[in-house]
């Protein structure tokens, strides 16, 4: 799963957004890294929405212009889980090999 797929999931997870909802909710949640072109973040919702992880909440007009909502469905939570918990089985696995290789102090003091 794709880092953005991964964050609009994610955006999703505890409340219907608009697309300008989840673009905001990407950049916030990845700590300003991503930010989703309109194009990348409706090609990811029509993605999802063929895969029955998301689906059509509701339209609203908002200024005279229609916003369409989209909320995960019970199939999204169960694959946000698996990969958050991939993604975070992956990252435990790099921090170990990373402290693995620091070097560890002398307890004799030496400094050959």
């Amino acid at each position: 799963m794709s880092e953005q797929t991964f964050l609009v999931l994610t955006a999703l997870a505890d409340q219907p957004m608009h697309g300008y909802g989840i673009v905001s909710a990407a950049e916030e949640l990845s700590g300003g890294r991503v930010r989703l072109r309109v194009g990348t973040l409706y090609g990811a919702l029509d993605r999802l929405t063929a895969d029955g992880l998301v689906e059509p909440d509701r339209d609203e007009v908002h200024q005279g212009r229609l916003r369409r909502y989209y909320r995960i469905t019970d199939a999204g939570l169960s694959e946000l889980v698996a990969e958050g918990s991939r993604r975070e089985a992956t990252a435990r696995v790099a921090l170990d090999r990373v402290r693995a290789r620091r070097p560890r102090p002398d307890p004799g003091g030496s400094t050959a």
